[in-house]
C-alpha cells in the first residue's frame, strides 16, 4: 500500500531519496529550503544544484511549505545536514502528525550538545514518537543510488515493527535495507566515519599509498567502535554497512565530499578556501570537532581524530600529525 511520505531537505541525498520513493509508488512531497530551487525542480524535473542530470519522478512534488509536506503524512523522512536538525525538526513537530514514523538520514553529532541525531530527536519528539523513530544509514553515494546501482543500507529502530515498516518503505530491486536494532552504533558508524575519511584524503594529497589508507580504515574504524561501545552500542554493528561498510566507501571514493576535502588539505590549501568554494556540506569538518569533544568527554582514545582536530582547528601540519600518529607509543592491537 502506497503511504503519503514528507521528505525534508533536498539536497542530494534527500532527493535521491524523495524520488525513491516516488518512483515505487508512494505519495511523496519533498521540502526544501530555498524557494528558487523548489520551484525549478518542480518545473524541470531535475535538481540541478545537487543532483543534476538526474530526471525526478512526475510522481514527486515539492514544496517550501512545513504545512503542505506534512499533512496528512504518516512517514517522515529527515535529510537536512546534522547541525540543523534541531532547528529544523523542532519548528516541524507540532505540524507531524502523532502517528507518523520519523526516520532520520543526517549524519553527523551536534557540535553544541555532542548530542547524536537520535538524542535529539529524543528531546524534541514526544516520547510515545520518538518509540517509533528509525535511522537509515550505509554504504550509499546519492548519485549511484539515483542511477539505480544496486545498494545496500541499514535502518535501525528499537522497534522490530518501525524497522520493518521502513524496509518494506525503502526497499526496491536495487537498494536493499536490512534491519537493525541497534540505533547508537548505526549512528555513529555513519558520522565518525566521516572524520576518518577526511583523513584518508589528507593522505592521498599528501601522495602515500595504499598502505597508509588501508591503516587509516583499520585503526579509524577501531577509534569508532570505542566510542560506539562507550555511548552502549554493539560491537558488531561496526562490522557491518553503517560500519565497515560506510567507512570504506568514503574513505576510498571518489564522490565522498569529506574525503575531497581531505584530498585538498593534503595538497596545501586552507579548509577555508575549500569550503567557500563548496555548495554541499561535508558534515566531517563539524563532525571532528564534536567527535574530539565527546572522545574527551568519555575518556575514550582516538588519536586520528584527535590529529585531524588539530589539522582542521589548530593549523597543525598534515605531516607532523602523521609522523606523531606514527611514533606514538608501541601497544597491542584491538579496540
Amino acid at each position: 500500500m502506497a503511504d503519503k511520505i514528507a521528505v525534508v531537505g533536498a539536497g542530494s541525498w534527500g532527493t535521491t531519496l524523495a524520488n525513491l520513493l516516488a518512483k515505487k509508488g508512494h505519495d511523496v512531497t519533498l521540502w526544501g529550503h530555498e524557494p528558487e530551487l523548489v520551484r525549478e525542480m518542480r518545473e524541470t524535473r531535475e535538481n540541478s544544484v545537487y543532483l543534476p542530470g538526474i530526471t525526478l519522478s512526475p510522481n514527486l512534488a515539492f514544496t517550501n511549505s512545513f504545512e503542505e509536506v506534512y499533512a496528512g503524512c504518516r512517514m517522515v523522512l529527515c535529510v537536512v545536514p546534522s547541525q540543523l536538525v534541531r532547528t529544523v525538526m523542532g519548528k516541524s513537530v507540532p505540524l507531524i502528525p502523532r502517528d507518523s514514523i520519523v526516520v532520520s538520514a543526517s549524519k553527523g553529532i551536534e557540535v553544541d550538545t555532542l548530542a547524536t541525531v537520535s538524542e535529539i530527536y529524543q528531546e524534541i519528539l514526544p516520547p510515545e514518537q520518538y518509540a517509533r523513530f528509525s535511522a537509515i544509514s550505509g554504504p550509499s553515494f546519492a548519485r549511484e543510488v539515483a542511477q539505480e546501482m544496486p545498494t545496500a543500507v541499514a535502518a535501525a529502530s528499537e522497534s522490530e515493527e518501525t524497522a520493518c515498516q521502513v524496509q518494506e518503505a525503502f526497499t526496491t530491486n536495487y537498494f536493499r535495507v536490512y534491519r537493525n536494532s541497534d540505533v547508537t552504533g548505526v549512528e555513529l558508524g555513519g558520522a565518525v566515519k566521516n572524520v576518518i575519511a577526511i583523513a584518508a584524503g589528507i593522505s592521498d594529497g599528501l601522495g602515500f599509498g595504499y598502505n597508509t589508507r588501508a591503516a587509516l580504515i583499520t585503526r579509524g574504524l577501531a577509534e569508532i567502535a570505542r566510542l560506539g561501545i562507550a555511548m552502549g552500542a554493539q560491537p558488531a554493528t561496526f562490522a557491518g554497512l553503517a560500519g565497515m561498510g560506510d567507512l570504506v566507501l568514503t574513505c576510498t571514493g571518489d564522490l565522498s565530499r569529506n574525503r575531497t576535502v581531505g584530498v585538498q588539505l593534503g595538497q596545501g590549501r586552507t579548509l577555508s578556501e575549500i569550503l567557500g568554494e563548496m555548495r554541499m556540506v561535508a558534515e566531517g569538518v563539524k563532525t571532528t570537532e564534536s567527535t574530539y569533544n565527546l572522545s574527551k568527554k568519555l575518556g575514550v582514545d582516538m588519536p586520528i581524530t584527535h590529529k585531524m582536530y588539530e589539522i582542521l582547528y589548530e593549523d597543525k601540519p598534515a605531516r607532523d600529525a602523521v609522523i606523531e600518529l606514527m611514533t606514538r607509543d608501541l601497544k597491542a592491537e584491538g579496540i
